[in-house]
């Protein structure tokens, strides 16, 4: 208990899946929440995303762990707005310590539009660099940043086991926005560094969120079916990691993100963390 005790963390993402988990976990630890999400529909993306319920359950969730928190509907592709609520959580807080970049969607399959391509880099990519650039002016010596990857779409866009592994114009914008997280890391790390501010990214693997359980995952995972159902897809979610589990929860990745919060990691930079089941070893990445 209180790892990150007086801290105050930004989550983007917040309101569901991984985001949530990791605003109850660090608010478990001591840590005061501001939690945004866009809680609305993307129309190149299938499945339903958030809502604003499910943002205020989030909230919820943080003062039942005897938090304050401050949520806020905004649209990481809109710096102007990132800023403007940031800017206002931070005066009602009265600090920023970490930031975790973790809003994204995955807008797979062939029948996708090219505006597929456009939404998954301008949300999975630019809404990371958005989301910390709006950060920075907040952020002092022992900050912690910590961006949302993804070991799937590290993998290169000609796939694995002879298939495309992140199908249509949308798969091409999530793995083009994975693979630039790496870089982009990589580089804020080293110009971050002299003033002790931390930058890293977690690549998950499979992870049971709505964005796994959804119509495109299955059919990415089951192209022999026309429809296949949560069921046909679980028998081959496996075959992507090393260790026998179709998946990891989205506390498994949240045990990272707390860490990587934490002054536990205070010499912790530039790292990019797999927390992947061994997926990356057999996808060679």
């Amino acid at each position: 208990m209180n790892r990150v005790a007086g801290k105050v963390v930004l989550i983007t993402g917040a309101a569901r899946g991984q985001g949530r988990s990791h605003a109850v976990h660090l608010a478990d630890e001591g840590a005061d929440i501001i939690a945004f999400d866009l809680c609305e529909n993307i129309a190149s993306n299938e499945y339903p995303l958030a809502t604003p319920a499910d943002l205020e359950e989030t909230g919820k969730l943080v003062e039942k762990a005897g938090r304050r928190v401050v949520t806020a509907k905004v649209d990481v592709r809109d710096r102007a707005a990132l800023k403007r609520e940031l800017d206002a959580a931070v005066a009602k807080l009265g600090r920023l310590d970490v930031v975790v970049a973790n809003a994204g969607i995955a807008p797979l399959g062939n029948e996708v539009p090219v505006e597929g391509f456009v939404d998954a880099f301008d949300v999975d990519f630019l809404g990371v660099v958005n989301t910390i650039h709006v950060s920075l002016p907040h952020l002092n010596g022992g900050a912690s940043i910590i961006a949302t990857g993804s070991v799937a779409g590290l993998v290169p866009q000609t796939g694995f086991n002879g298939q495309q592994a992140l199908q249509g114009p949308g798969g091409d914008g999530y793995g083009l926005a994975k693979k630039m997280l790496q870089t982009y890391t990589h580089s804020l790390a080293l110009t971050l560094g002299p003033k002790s501010i931390r930058v890293n990214a977690i690549h998950p693997t499979n992870c049971n969120t709505d964005m796994l359980q959804s119509p495109p995952m299955f059919r990415t995972f089951r192209p022999d079916l026309e429809n296949p159902t949560a069921e046909d897809a679980k028998v081959t979610f496996p075959f992507m990691q090393a260790m026998p589990t179709p998946w990891v929860e989205p506390e498994d990745v949240s045990h990272a993100v707390v860490y990587l919060s934490s002054d536990e990691s205070r010499f912790v930079t530039g790292q990019q963390l797999r927390v992947d089941a061994g997926a990356g070893l057999k996808l060679g990445v």
